[in-house]
């Protein structure tokens, strides 16, 4: 398969195409390759075209686009992951694994438990690091679509505008609140968007908990095992991938 490179403006009927920046590095410094050279490019969006270059500089790529590729097939409906932000680098593997998952964005929160703030997680620039992330893990396992990682905001707030949705938040067993099981019946319609809440080290508080149930979230638990926070997301995602009958 040939190698694939993430292009934002890419088009369905232009003919030329220019890479730049982090992808012509990649293309020239870290694969070698040069004129003649065969591969795919992608839009984030679904797009996606076979190419060959036909020049190499320092810093700019050109290529003459090809025929367009059936892309793989994305979820028929919105799948956010809301995952509370994690100590030292475990967001960076739940960024690259979900979208390995096939999620529609991930939208960090900051939760009572959190060990960052929204402004910390800002002046840091770590949404722009998830995204790069994001569209690395896109090209790696063949998405055209790459999901959106958007800015950190509170439990509460990521809560209210997830109203009028499917709403699922990831609990313990210790916290004594999940429903029914998750089972083959529960099928999610095309077109349809689900939030899908997982939380920090410590868990959910009571008041997040209450706060969860009062805006229609339905509580879920993977059995009797309490896993790690990096875990819990990474696991559940592909059970409930599988009782939807995504997987």
């Amino acid at each position: 398969m040939p190698p694939r490179f993430h292009a934002p403006h890419l088009t369905v009927d232009a003919d030329q195409l220019t890479l730049d920046g982090e992808e012509a590095r990649h293309l020239t410094r870290v694969l070698r390759l040069g004129a003649g050279a065969e591969l795919r490019v992608f839009d984030g969006r679904g797009l996606e075209r076979e190419a060959v270059v036909e020049a190499a500089g320092r810093g700019v790529v050109a290529l003459r686009l090809g025929r367009r590729v059936n892309a793989a097939r994305e979820l028929p409906f919105a799948l956010t992951l809301v995952q509370a932000v994690l100590k030292g680098d475990a967001m960076d593997g739940i960024v690259r694994d979900a979208t390995m998952l096939g999620v529609t964005a991930i939208q960090p929160i900051v939760t009572d438990r959190s060990e960052l703030s929204i402004a910390t997680l800002e002046r840091r620039d770590r949404r722009e690091r998830w995204q790069r992330i994001a569209i690395s893990s896109a090209k790696q396992c063949r998405r055209a679509v790459v999901p959106a990682v958007v800015s950190a905001r509170g439990l509460a707030d990521a809560l209210e505008r997830s109203r009028g949705s499917t709403m699922l938040m990831l609990t313990e067993p210790s916290a004594g609140v999940a429903g029914p099981p998750v089972c083959a019946g529960d099928r999610i319609p095309a077109g349809a968007h689900v939030f899908v809440f997982a939380g920090p080290e410590g868990g959910w508080s009571e008041q997040e908990i209450s706060q969860a149930a009062q805006a229609g979230a339905r509580f879920v638990t993977l059995g009797d095992r309490t896993l790690r926070a990096e875990a819990v997301a990474l696991i559940a995602l592909p059970v409930l991938l599988f009782a939807w009958g995504e997987l």
